[in-house]
């Protein structure tokens, strides 16, 4: 609540400025993202400021939020604490269909916007390990992430396919950015999970801090995972992206822009029009969107139902779906 208020209470300037704003017209849209360190925070700060860039056409004024991460924002869409959230595909198909952290409790007003960014599991180990692939990180000490975040949920599942118990199973940390790679390079874990788009500043970075390798996570238990996960697949680090010699082998999914069905219809389709009609402009604002189309943002499979008003916009745009 305190946040709610706080960003429509630094929102009341820029509201005089703009011309229906000034007379309070506009409606209020915003955007959870992830922690300020990660993509998903600057990927929405720059979706909000191509909405702001004309309020006056768009009758709509965009506020980036930094959250924990994708099952929070699933669940603040639900509560309506958020008006739009970027998701995990796997995250909002289990949200949606209530399975795994949701199971039993379903999400029917879960509603698709556009797609963004692949992203890819991504393991970081410190060389002093000896942890290669993902068998190795069994009764090893991992970072991956808080509650509310895609990186934990998808840990879960992946450890529940895996079927360690006992002594087998990974000890687990709730570090943040930073903190997780100084405890990497400072021994006090073994490796930390990111769930990012390639190429990966993040990525980078906690590769030269230190002595660290990528592991490969894949085999018969992930291969079983994606065939209960229809919104994840196979992937690859390509080699020398990060210096490494050989691919990596991973698997992931896609991070999408979701809604909730009681978000008013106007609202949508401006956000979409304002994104997916200047994808030209949101490519340079990362190197994982370097290669995003208007047609890969809206043909894709999606995990919910699109929302009517981004069906609108698309159409707008002359795009088919």
């Amino acid at each position: 609540m305190m946040r709610a208020i706080g960003r429509r209470v630094a929102l009341a300037l820029p509201l005089a400025a703009f011309g229906h704003a000034a007379r309070g017209e506009n409606a209020f849209a915003s955007v959870g993202s992830g922690q300020p360190g990660g993509i998903y925070y600057p990927v929405a700060r720059a979706m909000c400021q191509m909405v702001n860039a004309d309020p006056v056409s768009t009758g709509v004024l965009c506020s980036p939020e930094a959250t924990p991460g994708s099952a929070y924002n699933a669940d603040a869409l639900r509560s309506g604490e958020l008006e739009f959230g970027i998701v995990q595909s796997d995250i909002a198909y289990a949200a949606y269909n209530g399975t795994d952290a949701w199971a039993g409790k379903p999400d029917k007003t879960l509603r698709s916007v556009f797609l963004l960014h692949p992203e890819l599991v991504t393991i970081i180990a410190r060389e002093a390990a000896h942890v290669r692939e993902l068998a190795d990180l069994s009764g090893k000490r991992i970072n991956v992430g808080g509650p509310g975040t895609g990186t934990r949920a998808t840990w879960q599942a992946m450890e529940a396919a895996l079927g360690w118990s006992g002594e087998q199973v990974a000890r687990k940390a709730a570090l943040k950015g930073d903190a997780a790679g100084n405890a990497l390079c400072a021994g006090d874990i073994d490796a930390t999970l990111l769930i990012v788009g390639h190429p990966s500043g993040q990525v980078r970075t906690q590769l030269s801090a230190c002595g660290s390798n990528l592991v490969a996570v894949n085999g018969p238990a992930i291969t079983k995972l994606l065939g209960s996960a229809p919104y994840l697949h196979h992937g690859r680090i390509p080699a020398g992206l990060y210096g490494q010699r050989v691919d990596v082998l991973t698997f992931g999914g896609n991070a999408i822009l979701m809604t909730s069905a009681e978000t008013d219809l106007h609202v949508v389709a401006a956000m979409a029009k304002a994104v997916v009609g200047n994808v030209a402009e949101l490519r340079i604002h990362h190197p994982a969107l370097a290669q995003l189309t208007a047609q890969e943002m809206t043909a894709g499979n999606f995990p919910a139902p699109l929302h009517p008003g981004a069906l609108q916009a698309f159409k707008e745009l002359g795009l088919s779906v």
